[in-house]
């Protein structure tokens, strides 16, 4: 039997220090939670009092020297990378990299050997801001944003570990002003989050350029990394065993013993494929494929409306778009009509541009913000998270702002529809972070036992989508059946029908949210239901309508 590698390996390999197997030995990977200059510095371990133990276990002065300078390299250079402006946590490799240090590296350092000296300041700092810090959800969830958009954008993994957001032959979907590349350890730890799942197609990729990665710095002591070479040289052994590629594994465990050759664990694997290529088995593989965890059966469809730059629409349907200024008969809009542009015709949606205010966006944000919390679907009669949907969401009533009220009253007039409860919903404002997506939906119910129906007010009879912050690539709205996408388009406000005139769910409306490649991208959404509107959307003398 093969044997997996258990756990992550806290120890550093020969390059860092004492071997992965060695017992009692710590890491140290200091690191400023970002915000805190005066109380971290307080918190960092002074040149005075007694000294640390080295690596080796043996008190030295030049282990001495290097704990007066770890902490203030990595003080510096964090505050280096996050106050040059052209360094923005909207490029999601950044993003990865803080909630990554945040998460693992800082409380490293008050865990640490070389901490011992300052033990009870840094553990008391730690308490102070640790409920504030990125947990291993947080972690993890970013991980998975990265292969999520190595997927939908077809990015490579080496170029992702270099900071470019490229796409083989066509020009780059991002150019940060700052190009933030991964370390051996940040893709290391995304092939680990891949690995434990058992997607080995991603832990593949990702492990190979840890690797790479590793073998270029191999000899170095690099407090930073989490990981060494023997560990990702072992998850990726096993997940070339486990993609029945045993050939490869063997020659990664092979190299793997050569650092480490008191491993008793790889050597029974080592035997063990041998004896397996002996019998004919894994001498070569067969390309792996990628997983569908959520089983989309649009998925192709949907990530290439993703991919289409900028939303372009097919050349026989721009004959029939317009734009126009509309009071839709309201005198609500006479003095300051709508900017309407006609986006398509089947399913009916329509862009209406300048929406809203800068000030009414930022005070929307501003109410919502305290109250973000993992937006849920839902699953036959109960609501629950979902991997498919990735967002924080909240919903504010028309009494928490005027601005809401105001908000409210103007959706009224664009759309000529009954706002007033129970006839729509509060609105909902939604913040897609690092990757985040919504996979295709439809928005009304499509079975009776939807908790859309406790409302007593019907379906949803149509969707009112405000964007109220722009992005830099990504995050576009695609209707997947209809073929085509809209980009975001800042304090515009995207307007579709999801029910036909007779009452039943129009199946062009079914929709996606495109992951967020570079970005903070917030949207505020107004359901409106179907009672109250028999007037205001009468029935068609065509059944079928």
């Amino acid at each position: 039997m093969v044997l997996p590698p258990v756990g992550i390996w806290i120890a550093a390999s020969p390059r860092h220090g004492p071997s992965p197997h060695t017992p009692g030995m710590g890491r140290a990977i200091p690191q400023l939670w970002f915000g805190q200059r005066v109380d971290a510095e307080a918190k960092l371990p002074s040149s005075g009092g007694d000294s640390a133990l080295s690596p080796g276990g043996v008190n030295t002065e030049e282990h001495r020297s290097v704990l007066r300078w770890v902490p203030c390299r990595f003080y510096e250079k964090v505050q280096a990378l996050h106050q040059d402006p052209k360094a923005s946590v909207d490029n999601p490799l950044l993003a990865f990299s803080l909630i990554k240090r945040l998460h693992s590296d800082w409380p490293n350092v008050i865990y640490s050997d070389e901490a011992t000296r300052n033990t009870q300041a840094l553990h008391a700092g730690l308490r102070e801001v640790e409920q504030e810090l990125p947990g291993a959800e947080d972690l993890d969830g970013a991980a998975r944003a990265l292969m999520r958009l190595q997927d939908v954008y077809v990015l490579s993994v080496k170029g992702l570990a270099s900071g470019v957001f490229q796409r083989a032959g066509h020009p780059p979907l991002y150019s940060p002003g700052r190009r933030v590349p991964l370390s051996a350890d940040d893709c290391f730890h995304v092939g680990k989050v891949a690995y434990d799942t058992g997607d080995y197609y991603h832990s593949i990729a990702w492990l190979e350029e840890a690797v790479s990665l590793f073998r270029l710095s191999y000899g170095s002591w690099n407090l930073e990394d989490r990981s060494s070479l023997e560990d990702a040289l072992d998850h990726l052994a096993f997940s070339y065993f486990m993609a029945g590629n045993i050939s490869h594994a063997l020659s990664l465990s092979r190299e793997f013993l050569r650092y480490d050759p008191s491993n008793q664990r790889v050597s029974r694997n080592v035997v063990k494929y041998k004896k397996l290529l002996e019998m004919g088995t894994g001498a070569s593989a067969s390309p792996l494929q990628r997983p569908n965890s959520t089983r989309l059966q649009s998925r192709d469809a949907y990530e290439e409306l993703c991919q289409r730059p900028r939303g372009q629409a097919a050349p026989e349907q721009l004959l029939h778009l317009s734009c126009s200024y509309e009071t839709n008969s309201s005198p609500y809009l006479l003095l300051q009509p709508a900017k309407k542009e006609l986006v398509r015709i089947q399913p009916y949606v329509a862009l209406y541009h300048d929406f809203i205010t800068d000030a009414e966006a930022d005070t929307i944000k501003g109410l919502a913000g305290p109250w973000l919390q993992r937006s849920v679907v839902a699953s036959g009669e109960k609501q629950q998270k979902a991997e498919y949907r990735i967002s924080k969401s909240a919903w504010l009533k028309d009494t928490a702002d005027p601005v809401v009220r105001a908000l409210d009253r103007r959706i009224a007039a664009v759309t000529g529809l009954d706002l007033r409860p129970p006839y729509a919903e509060y609105l909902q404002v939604v913040n897609y972070g690092l990757g985040g997506h919504y996979e295709p939906h439809f928005d009304h119910a499509t079975s009776r036992k939807s908790p859309l129906y406790r409302m007593k007010s019907g379906n949803r009879i149509a969707t009112i989508m405000i964007y109220l912050s722009a992005v830099e690539a990504g995050g576009s709205t695609a209707f997947i059946y209809a073929n085509f996408s809209v980009p975001v388009v800042k304090n515009a406000a995207l307007f579709w029908w999801n029910l036909r005139r007779n009452g039943n769910g129009d199946g062009d409306t079914l929709h996606a949210g495109c992951p967020v490649l570079a970005g903070d991208k917030w949207v505020a959404n107004k359901w409106i239901h179907e009672h109250g509107q028999e007037f205001r959307r009468p029935c068609s003398a065509d059944p079928q309508d």
